[in-house]
Formats: C-alpha cells, sequence, structure tokens
C-alpha cells in the first residue's frame, strides 16, 4: 500500500495534488525570489524521497512569483557565518534532494520563468524536462560572489551546455536566455505563454506511462550515464529485460498490433 503525502508539513513549499497521480510542488518563498535556505532543502528532501512510494506519478516542479529560484539563500548564509564543514554537510544536502529527484523514478517538469540562477539552475538541472517561458534567465554569477558551485553544476549543467559554456558562466557572469537557451539544452521548450500550463500538460502526459517504464526512463538512463560503456550496455539490456516483458505493458502491445494505437506521426 502506497504511503501518504502529507501536504500540510511543508513550510517552504506549497504541495498539491491533482488528477491522474499528478504533483505540484512549487517553491514558496516569493519575497526572496524562492531562494533555497536550508529548511527548503529540507523539504525538497523529505518530498522527493517520499513521492516514488507515494504513488506520483508526475511531479511539476514551479516557483511562486516572477521568479523560479535565485539559488542559494546568500542572506542566511552570509549571517550564518559558516565554517568549512558546515558548508560542506550543506551542501551535500543539496546532493541528497537533487539525487532524489533525478533517480527518483518520477518525472519531475520544471516551469521555469524569470530567475534560474546558481542554486536554482542546479535545481532546474534535477529535472528532467525543463520548460522556460520568455522571461526566463539563466546564470551562474558564482565567480562574482565569490563562491563555487556546490549543488551538483560542475555535474548536471556541464552534461547540458559542456565544460567551457559552463566555465565562462561562473566566470564571467554570463547570461543565457530565449531560443539560444533551448538550443544550448539549458531548457527543452520554450512557450509565449505559460511555462506551468505547458509543464502541467506534459506531466499528464507522463502520467500515462506505465510508472514501471518512467521509473527506468527517469533512473536508469541517468545511472547508465555514469557507467562505461560496456557496464551501461549490459544494465540497459538488464532494465529492458524487466520492463519490457512487464504484465501490465500487454494490452498496450496487443492494441499495437491490432493497429487500434495511436501511431507516431510526423508534426507537420
Amino acid at each position: 500500500m502506497a504511503i501518504q503525502i502529507d501536504m500540510t508539513r511543508y513550510e517552504n513549499l506549497a504541495v498539491e495534488a491533482h488528477d491522474e497521480g499528478v504533483w505540484v510542488v512549487t517553491l514558496n518563498r516569493p519575497t526572496k525570489r524562492n531562494a533555497l535556505d536550508a529548511n527548503t532543502i529540507e523539504e525538497l528532501v523529505d518530498f522527493f524521497s517520499t513521492a516514488p512510494r507515494a504513488g506520483v506519478r508526475a511531479i511539476v516542479l514551479a516557483g511562486s512569483g516572477d521568479h523560479f529560484c535565485a539559488g542559494l539563500d546568500l542572506i542566511e548564509h552570509h549571517q550564518a557565518d559558516r565554517s568549512p564543514a558546515d558548508f560542506m554537510h550543506i551542501c551535500l544536502r543539496w546532493h541528497e534532494a537533487f539525487n532524489k529527484m533525478e533517480y527518483g523514478g518520477v518525472p519531475i517538469i520544471a516551469a521555469l520563468n524569470g530567475a534560474v540562477v546558481g542554486g536554482g539552475l542546479e535545481l532546474a538541472s534535477a529535472a528532467h524536462i525543463r520548460v522556460m517561458d520568455k522571461t526566463t534567465y539563466f546564470a551562474l554569477p558564482e565567480g562574482q560572489r565569490g563562491l563555487f558551485t556546490g549543488g551538483g553544476a560542475t555535474i548536471r549543467v556541464t552534461d547540458l551546455v559542456g565544460k567551457s559554456r559552463m566555465i565562462d558562466m561562473m566566470l564571467t557572469g554570463r547570461v543565457y536566455q530565449g531560443q539560444e537557451a533551448v538550443d544550448l539544452g539549458l531548457a527543452q521548450y520554450i512557450v509565449e505563454g505559460s511555462s506551468f500550463e505547458k509543464a502541467l500538460e506534459l506531466a499528464h502526459k507522463a502520467a500515462q506511462n506505465l510508472p514501471l517504464s518512467n521509473f527506468a526512463i527517469c533512473s536508469a538512463v541517468s545511472h547508465m550515464q555514469n557507467m562505461s560503456a560496456l557496464d551501461a550496455a549490459y544494465a540497459e539490456a538488464v532494465v529492458a529485460g524487466v520492463v519490457n516483458t512487464q504484465p501490465e505493458a500487454r494490452s498496450r502491445l496487443a492494441a499495437f498490433a491490432d493497429k487500434s494505437a495511436a501511431r507516431v506521426r510526423a508534426n507537420y
């Protein structure tokens, strides 16, 4: 039996259940441009640890107000005057949260607007699909702040844009937006209207897939990227063996065989 998500336990996240197993998680610190303080990270760890065991089939991750997320809460960081060991453990909790997202097996679609900066970009890059609107801009201003990324940008953002562009963003504060950001891989979709509406549409579409298929897509691919080619090929075969013989898929395969299933068509 699936465990239950207690929506009332979250203070910095607004958590809402939609139909078809789709949930919406909204960063809810708009006066701080949804900057990530330590408590918000703990709530992200909690929710994304629970979601795969609670029957959640897809998640939209959004920010309240005009910005998705401006990154690390620099005011909290400055006032805390942390030791190196203290901040190392903060970073490890960020990694815990973002790894739960990337490897948890539940599709996460980020609805981006306004600032997706620093740790906000690290958070967005842990989602499986990113949808941006015309107001969205991406930056890694750590160099100008006397900082260095601690939430996985050297891994995930480098995977998206490449090492040289990642270094350029950090050294110079370069900002990407518009179609250029999509072309570089910072987002997969750009919309004229609401990024949230498009993200919700994609979440409902993903939620129609079998959960085991989504689990493999949203966890195995990332794991295989961390393996040698030989090990990844073996792991892919094992995962395909399990997923492609699941009993729940037989009706879908039958629909394909009798030509009653929707066909893949070109977009004209």
